[in-house]
C-alpha cells in the first residue's frame, strides 16, 4: 500500500484578507509541492458536532459557531482571524483528516498527507487561537481510537511553534503521546521540558524546545535520540504528524534553520516508527509554513519521503 494525498480547494474560502500570514496562497503552495497528479479524489466530508466534541467542549463549539455566524473578524477566544466561510472550511478540514483515518485503517493506504487550512494545533478544548479554529489532528486521533480501535497514538509536531492545544487536550491521557520540537522563547510560550503530562498522561508528553537558529543537529537529533527510544516503550499503533513547515530556514514567523532534506529525514524517521509498531499507519496534517516558495519545496520533500 502506498501514500495518498488529500486536498480540497474549499480550503481557499477561508480568506481573512490581504497581508495575513495564513493566506489563501498557502494552499496553492502546498498543493504545488505535492503535485496535482498525486492528489486523490475524495468525497467532501464535514466533521460533525459530535466528532468535534471528541476533543472540544460543546461550549467552545457554540462560541466558534456564533463568532463566525455573527460576522466577527476574529474569534472571541483568541488571535484567530475569521471570515463568513471559516466555520465550514474548518469543519471540512477536520473531515478531510477523518477521511484519511478511514482510508488508512480500512487498508486502502498506508500513509496520508492532508493539505488543510486553517491549521489546528493551537486550538485547545475550550479555545481557538493562533490561526486555529478546530484541532483537526486531535479530532482525528480520538476518531481513530473511537471508530477503529486504535489504542496508542503518537502525535509528533515539528512546527516552529509549540502545539499547545494538542498538548492541552491529551495532557492527562496516557493513550496519546505528544512530542514537540519548537522554538523557545516564542509563541505561544508553552512547551517547557518539565511539561511531561499529568495523571494517566504522566510521561506521555515530551517537549524539546530550542533557541532561535536551531537546525538539523538539534531537531533531527531530538527525533532520533529522544523520540525513537520513547516509542520503543510506547509502541504506537498510529503515527500522526503535525507538519508545520515554518521551522524551515527563511520562514517569516520562525527562526529555525531546517532545510528541505531535513523534512525528508524527519519523515523517514517517523516512517520507521510506523513500520515497526503501527503496521505502517502514518497520517500527516499540514500546520504552519508561511514562506510560500519554502512551503512548496519543503512539502515536496515530505511528499517524496511519504511516497517512496
Amino acid at each position: 500500500m502506498s501514500a495518498i494525498f488529500l486536498a480540497e480547494e474549499i480550503a481557499k474560502q477561508h480568506d481573512v484578507g490581504p497581508g495575513h500570514p495564513e493566506q489563501v496562497a498557502r494552499w496553492d503552495a502546498a498543493v504545488a509541492g505535492v503535485g496535482t497528479a498525486r492528489l486523490g479524489k475524495y468525497s467532501p466530508r464535514v466533521a460533525t458536532g459530535d466528532e468535534l466534541a471528541l476533543v472540544h467542549s460543546r461550549g467552545y463549539i457554540r462560541v466558534a459557531t456564533t463568532d463566525v455566524e455573527s460576522g466577527r473578524h476574529s474569534l472571541s477566544t483568541g488571535d484567530t482571524d475569521i471570515c463568513p466561510n471559516s466555520l465550514h472550511v474548518a469543519k471540512r478540514a477536520a473531515g478531510l483528516v477523518l477521511t484519511a483515518v478511514d482510508e488508512v485503517f480500512d487498508e486502502r493506504a498506508s500513509r496520508a498527507f492532508c493539505v488543510v487550512r486553517p491549521p489546528g494545533h493551537h486550538a485547545s478544548r475550550d479555545r481557538g487561537m493562533g490561526f486555529c479554529l478546530f484541532n483537526s489532528i486531535a479530532v482525528a486521533a480520538r476518531y481513530a481510537q473511537k471508530k477503529h480501535g486504535a489504542e496508542r497514538v503518537l502525535i509528533a509536531d515539528w512546527d516552529v511553534h509549540h502545539g499547545n492545544g494538542t498538548q492541552d487536550i491529551f495532557y492527562r491521557d496516557g493513550s496519546v503521546f505528544f512530542f514537540s520540537t519548537h522554538q523557545s522563547p516564542w509563541y505561544p510560550g508553552t512547551g517547557d521540558p518539565d511539561e511531561t503530562g499529568e495523571g494517566d498522561g504522566a510521561g506521555k508528553t515530551l517537549n524539546c524546545p530550542f533557541p532561535a537558529g536551531a537546525g538539523r543537529a538539534e531537531i533531527v537529533g531530538a527525533f532520533r535520540d529522544s523520540l525513537l527510544p520513547a516509542m520503543a516503550e510506547f509502541k504506537p499503533d498510529l503515527v500522526m504528524i503535525s507538519a508545520g513547515f515554518d521551522s524551515r530556514l527563511g520562514d517569516p514567523l520562525g527562526h529555525f534553520r531546517l532545510a528541505d532534506e531535513d523534512f525528508a529525514d524527519l519523515t523517514n524517521l517517523l516512517r520507521e516508527v510506523a513500520d515497526k509498531y503501527a503496521n505502517g499507519r502514518l497520517i500527516s496534517v499540514l500546520e504552519g509554513g508561511y514562506n510560500l516558495a519554502g512551503l512548496t519545496t519543503a512539502v515536496a520533500a515530505h511528499a517524496r519521503a511519504l511516497a517512496d
